[in-house]
């Protein structure tokens, strides 16, 4: 079948493949050259009326379209769709989950951190971090981190790298405010994270971030494996590299003795994200990544959904799932706080999406929301974080975010994240340290273009070699094969030592 129909409400049909100019497909004329992902018209429809896909509102026609017509932005109104309290109805369907039993849990080799009974975490890499508290110690932390080369650590076959962790800001910006507090916690989140065996903070001296108030500041203590160094102290740059170099060589022989032992899957933390998405995003790799999630929760684990600009429009698919009045809430706040955040400003958030999206057939953010919503599952939205905070709560959760990737997969490491799993339709180029990214390819074609940076094909549903049920098992099973120690493709790269990138919040003076 080269178009699908994906309900039998609606009044698009998505293109498997190219459609040509007049011939002739499942009884309709096409109107017009039509890209594979990209939408025509099912049937008339009039100027005005609502386009449907997956049975949900994502726009209306901004003229008369004829059956065959190509549906894209150049005919597509975003619209305005109320969310009004009978469509939003929070909780109204949230579904009991049926656990798996402790003892029947998929398990995973991983690196205990902690006493787990009272609150240990388990990590799925074993790290050393290097974190600047202020951009002006970043090339610091970088030189440390290029001294330590895959020769250099030969011998501590236990230790996945020394990483550094360099951001753009920590100074001329407002103290306190908002954005100095996301930007202390993101860092600390990841200088206490599962993943990092060690680590190694680096301030300048005269910073307003300094590094003795974000240590106290973030409850971080000085150890043996969680030390601080000031520039300004230590004798300038040389002598900083030179100092940083001793710290860490300091820490390898302690964080080289961590092994990884058997766990159960409950101790996996996934971190959600898409990026280039395609109009395949929604009926492939996005709704399959959901159906491993759905396994992950059963058997304990937790999934964090981010991206907040990307479930705008379609926020009833998480409000109707949330256990309480007061989770569903939280989550239309935090959209409230964006429509105020973005006024006046041509972001996705008010309907335009990037030009690998427009392109791979999603024509404003409603649509693109709609597949993007799909990588959550099915399971009860538990609990609302903001940026960076630390996930408590076990299950399917939503941590707030922009949807600029490497910012969102930030925050998300920084709430505890321990394994990414990424899903792209056009062939986005992504990986992370501490935690891994895993990438899933929407289309066949892409992934065979892109083999080397793409882990999984969910191009299999299309082709009718997986069900969905069976590919959110292919999934589940690749989680616990990285989350044991197999490299994915973007760590074979080298990905992940650029991609910190903290939310910057508000003015920079």
């Amino acid at each position: 079948m080269s178009l699908i129909q994906l309900h039998m409400n609606d009044n698009v049909l998505i293109a498997k493949e190219v459609l040509a100019l007049g011939q002739t497909v499942q009884g309709i004329r096409i109107r017009a050259q039509v890209p594979a992902g990209h939408k025509i018209a099912a049937r008339d429809i009039a100027q005005g009326e609502t386009i449907f896909k997956y049975n949900t509102a994502i726009g209306v026609a901004a003229r008369d379209i004829a059956a065959g017509e190509h549906v894209h932005g150049h005919n597509i109104g975003v619209g305005d769709f109320h969310q009004d309290a009978q469509r939003l109805a929070f909780g109204a369907d949230v579904r009991l989950v049926d656990y798996v039993p402790l003892p029947e849990q998929a398990q995973f080799m991983g690196y205990v951190r902690g006493d787990l009974k009272n609150g240990g975490r388990v990590g799925t890499r074993n790290f050393i971090g290097l974190f600047s508290s202020v951009n002006c110690s970043a090339t610091v932390i970088h030189k440390i981190a290029e001294h330590f080369t895959p020769d250099r650590l030969k011998n501590y076959s236990h230790i996945d790298g020394v990483a550094a962790f360099a951001q753009t800001t920590g100074c001329g910006m407002s103290s306190p405010s908002p954005h100095f507090d996301l930007l202390r916690r993101t860092i600390a989140g990841y200088a206490r994270h599962a993943n990092v065996g060690g680590a190694l903070v680096v301030g300048l001296g005269c910073e307003r971030n300094q590094v003795a108030d974000l240590m106290a500041s973030q409850n971080l203590e000085s150890t043996q494996l969680m030390r601080t160094m000031v520039m300004q102290d230590s004798g300038g740059t040389r002598a900083s590299i030179h100092a940083g170099i001793e710290a860490v060589e300091a820490m390898l022989d302690e964080v080289n003795r961590a092994r990884r032992t058997r766990v159960p899957a409950s101790y996996i933390s996934i971190g959600l994200e898409c990026g280039g998405s395609d109009g395949f995003s929604g009926i492939t790799c996005n709704p399959a990544l959901g159906a491993a999630m759905d396994i992950l929760v059963r058997h304990g684990g937790t999934a964090i959904l981010s991206e907040t600009p990307e479930i705008h429009g379609v926020e009833h698919m998480l409000t109707r799932r949330a256990v309480s009045p007061a989770v569903g809430q939280q989550l239309l706040d935090r959209l409230a706080w964006w429509q105020e955040y973005t006024k006046g400003t041509n972001v996705q958030f008010n309907g335009v999406v990037g030009h690998g999206n427009q392109a791979g057939g999603l024509a404003n953010i409603i649509e693109k929301s709609l597949g993007s919503a799909m990588k959550a599952g099915t399971t009860p939205l538990r609990a609302v974080y903001q940026y960076a905070e630390p996930i408590t709560e076990r299950g399917f959760v939503f941590m707030d975010s922009p949807g600029y990737d490497p910012v969102a997969v930030t925050g998300q490491i920084a709430s505890g994240a321990n394994l990414i799993c990424f899903t792209t339709g056009r062939g986005s180029m992504f990986g992370s340290k501490p935690a891994p990214t895993i990438k899933l390819a929407s289309n066949t074609p892409m992934y065979q273009r892109l083999t080397e940076d793409m882990d999984i094909n969910c191009g299999g549903i299309l082709d009718g070699t997986h069900d969905m049920q069976q590919m959110g098992q292919v999934i589940f099973d690749a989680i616990l094969k990285h989350a044991s120690g197999e490299p994915t493709k973007s760590e074979l790269l080298g990905l992940g030592d650029h991609e910190f990138v903290p939310w910057h919040l508000g003015v920079v003076s």
